[in-house]
Order: structure tokens, then C-alpha cells, then sequence
């Protein structure tokens, strides 16, 4: 069934085959919000037919970051026929996320009593726990015990239930000339532990020729091997100014500017102009941004409540079956898509049919 025109962009540049004339790599998240926008307008331009459908400006992981800014200077823009956003295992507040992280690796049983009683401890005051700035060096030191459990323990970061493709390997590696990096938890938990981890990937890669960086318990190389096959880029009329496909850019994310900690003025003034509609969903088993520090983000907007928690449904092979939970907002939801990871898509892709469906047509959940 066809519901959607769907255009896909690679960004920033420098992701997947899109490429820099100038080959200048260097980027933050306010310039990434503006080259999409005029790529949109470009698009626009090129294909008329298409400017009067009703536009959804969607995506997923750090893509809570790169929607809700580009939405942002879309709504400013009449011609773009703006109808909602909708946002997946998304980055919407680093404190949040990684407040939210502790919490819920110990209610799904990865720290044992000790640890969690010394996070208590040294992390918590008056029934409020900060493990995201917290100055205290016991708490620093046991929230780093959180981090190697949750990110470098083996469990797949992006599916806790998930087995590890490849089994657990090396964090460093050497593979055909290339440094291999495969531990990139550190990209999303705490301001200052990406500051530290981006440190050290600048200085490794000083010293190396080529570094490759690798998400953990992920099986890259068959979409390698087939995306750099001269025939087949030959066959995708993709530039060859474009750099070697690989699925995390080590040229971009070590030359990438992250300007926003949250994006709660980006929705307040989404929400305020009262027409655009505005989805935010999670897989219950992702750990890289998990369901729970998305659930604050949307509490903490205070929009009125017009249908409290429940389950959703969605019809499956052996029957209706419950897809997650959802809560709504006026104009705003929250969803969640149980037993689903990071790729919410990939992981339940009869539940996320359903939800894109009735979120795209207005029906209810």
C-alpha cells in the first residue's frame, strides 16, 4: 500500500554519498538545519508537482536534533506546506537521556544492588538524582561503571534483547590498515564524556592513515562491500567526488559542531503555533536514546493531556496484537513500540506501518 512520497537526505554532508565540493567536512548543527532546509527548497524547485503535498519532516537518533531545528525554519517558510514532525529514539535532551539511562538499566536488571545503592548514595538528594552534571567524584566514578555495563559490556546498545552481530569484539582493532573503532556509546551519554571520547579519537586518528568507526554489535561489512562496488556506484550515478560509503563517517562526526543540549524551544514553538502535529515514538529496548528520557522531554513541554496512557493495536499475522503504549497530547504523542530498539522500522515493521499510517492520515492510535 502506497500512503506517502517518501525523500530521502543524506546529511550531513559527507553521510552516506553526499560530498562537499570544497571537500570541507566541517560542520555543526546549525548549518546542517539551514543545508537541509535549502536542499528541501532545491527539491522543491526541481519537482513543483510535488510542493502542494502535505510535507511530514521525519527522523530518528540524532535526528532529534536535526528535525525539530529544521522544522523550526520550515514553519517560517509559507511555501512548504508543513503538516507535522515526527521524531524516533531521538536526542531531544542529553540530561534527560542520560538521567533516564541510569534508571532504566537498573530496572532492566543490568547493575547489581551495590552499584545502584552507591549511585543512590553519591548521586541523589531529596528524591532527585543528577547523574548527568554532577560534580561529586563518587557519583562520576559510579555512573562510569553504568556506562562500561550499558556500552562496552557487550549488550547491544541499540537493542537490549538483541544478540550482538558478530559477537563481542575488540573496542580498538587494527583491520587492513584501517583503526577500527567499535565502542561509540560515548556519542550520545553525557556532554562531557563525548568531549573526552572525541579527544581520543582525534588523537588515534593522528596517528593513523585511516580510521574506520564501527557502532557496536552491528554487521556493516556486506552494505560496504556492495555500496563501494565500482558497478554499483556506477549504476546509483554517484559522484566521484563522493567519499568511500561507510556507515558512520569518521570525516564527519570528528569535525561535527553539537550546539544543542535540548530542543524544547524548537517544539515549544512547533506546539505554539497550534496546526503542525508532532509524533514521538521509541523502541522500549533501545539503550542509545532510550524511551523513558523521551518521555520526560514531552512532560516536561506541559501540554494539556487529551487521552491518557494506554495501549495501542496493530493488526499482525497471528492477529491483533498490542504494538506499545501511547499518550496524548493535544496536538502532541508520545508512543512507544514494544519490544523494538533503536530502528523502530526495522525491529516491528508491522507496528511502524501502522503508526506512520494513522499518524500521517489523523486517525487515532
Amino acid at each position: 500500500m502506497q500512503i506517502a512520497n517518501i525523500l530521502y537526505l543524506e546529511s550531513p554532508a559527507g553521510v552516506g554519498f553526499s560530498y562537499s565540493d570544497d571537500r570541507d567536512y566541517v560542520t555543526n548543527d546549525t548549518e546542517v538545519s539551514m543545508n537541509n532546509y535549502l536542499a528541501l527548497k532545491e527539491f522543491f524547485r526541481l519537482f513543483p508537482e510535488f510542493s502542494k503535498n502535505q510535507l511530514f519532516l521525519t527522523g530518528e537518533s540524532y535526528g532529534g536534533i536535526y528535525v525539530p531545528t529544521l522544522a523550526e525554519r520550515v514553519m517560517e517558510d509559507a511555501s512548504l506546506n508543513l503538516q507535522g514532525v515526527a521524531v524516533g529514539n531521538g536526542m531531544s535532551s542529553y540530561e534527560l537521556n542520560d538521567n533516564s539511562l541510569v534508571f532504566f538499566a537498573y530496572y532492566h536488571g543490568l547493575l547489581g544492588s551495590g552499584l545502584w545503592t552507591r549511585l543512590q548514595t553519591f548521586c541523589c538528594r531529596d528524591g532527585s538524582c543528577d547523574f548527568y552534571n554532577n560534580q561529586d567524584q563518587n557519583c562520576s566514578t559510579s555512573v562510569s561503571e553504568v556506562q562500561v555495563i550499558v556500552y562496552s559490556s557487550g549488550l547491544n546498545m541499540y537493542n537490549l534483547y538483541a544478540p550482538c552481530p558478530g559477537g563481542v569484539g575488540e573496542r580498538l582493532s587494527v583491520e587492513g590498515g584501517q583503526l577500527v573503532i567499535r565502542d561509540l556509546g560515548n556519542s550520545f551519554i553525557n556532554h562531557r564524556w563525548t568531549q573526552l571520547w572525541n579527544q581520543k579519537l582525534r588523537g588515534l586518528a593522528s596517528v593513523h592513515l585511516s580510521v574506520r568507526l564501527q557502532p557496536p554489535c552491528t554487521n556493516s561489512t556486506p552494505s560496504t562491500l556492495y555500496l563501494n562496488n565500482p558497478y554499483v556506484r556506477d549504476a546509483l550515478h554517484i559522484s566521484p567526488a563522493a567519499l568511500p560509503w561507510t556507515i558512520c563517517s569518521s570525516e564527519v562526526n570528528l569535525n561535527y559542531g553539537r550546539l544543542y543540549m535540548d530542543v524544547r524551544k524548537q517544539y515549544e514553538k512547533l506546539l505554539a503555533a497550534l496546526k503542525y502535529r508532532v509524533l514521538v515514538y521509541n523502541g522500549d529496548v533501545d539503550m542509545a536514546c532510550n524511551f523513558m528520557g523521551d518521555e520526560w522531554f514531552v512532560e516536561a513541554l506541559h501540554q494539556q493531556v487529551t487521552v491518557q496512557r494506554r495501549p495501542w493495536f496493530y493488526d499482525a499475522d497471528d492477529g491483533r496484537q498490542v504494538g506499545g503504549f501511547v499518550k496524548e497530547f493535544g496536538n502532541m504523542t508520545f508512543l512507544t513500540v514494544k519490544g523494538s530498539g533503536h530502528m523502530v522500522p526495522s525491529d516491528k515493521p508491522a507496528a511502524a506501518f501502522t503508526m506512520f499510517s494513522n499518524f500521517i492520515k489523523r486517525l487515532p492510535f
